[in-house]
This record gives C-alpha cells, structure tokens and sequence, in this order.
C-alpha cells in the first residue's frame, strides 16, 4: 500500500473549527497523489448539499495545492486541497521506518 493520500482542510464557520479529511489515500508516489488531486479538482464538494453555481479554483505559490471556491445558492465554501505523506501508523510500524529512510536519503 502507498503512503501517499490527497487530502482537504476547510474552516466551518458555523462550528468556529477546522474540518478535513482524506480524499483517497493509499497512492504509491507522490506524482500519482498530485494526479488524483488535480482529478478532484473541478468536482469534489463538500458532504453538505452545497448547490453550486460557481467554482474558482487557485493553485497556490507551491504549484501542489490549491483553494477552491464554490459559491452556493446560500453560502460560499471555501477549501484547500493538498497531498499528504504518511509518516507513521500505529498498525504498521514499517511505514515510520521507510518514511525515516527517505528523510535520510534512503531507498525505501
């Protein structure tokens, strides 16, 4: 299974908090993460029954992530979505010794 997952972050007004999530994990490099997320990009929506009538999308300063903007019928959503590397797991303490190999130049 591979380390890498896209991921989202938005601020709930509502609720004062941020809220996240995986979108799909389990991707074996980087560059098939980077792929699925610019797939996602002009479709996913948040689990609200957002009804939407505008979506701008920004690739921010890193060329990896990007904010979207989706205008509702009532409300504006507002979202940034990036790829993410699994470090560790608790179940599977094989993924924290490759993550540390390639910090330290390893192949793993």
């Amino acid at each position: 299974m591979g380390n890498w997952a896209v991921i989202v972050q938005y601020f709930e007004s509502g609720r004062g908090m941020y809220e996240g999530g995986v979108i799909c994990r389990g991707r074996e490099t980087k560059d098939q993460a980077l792929e699925e997320l610019r797939a996602v990009l002009h479709t996913y929506t948040p689990t609200k029954g957002i009804i939407e009538e505008r979506r701008q999308v920004y690739r921010l300063a890193d060329q990896e992530s990007y904010l979207v903007v989706i205008k509702g019928q009532m409300t504006l959503w507002e979202c940034t979505l990036r790829v993410a590397e699994l470090m560790s797991d608790s179940a599977d303490p094989a993924v924290a010794e490759r993550a540390h190999g390639k910090q330290r130049g390893e192949n793993g």
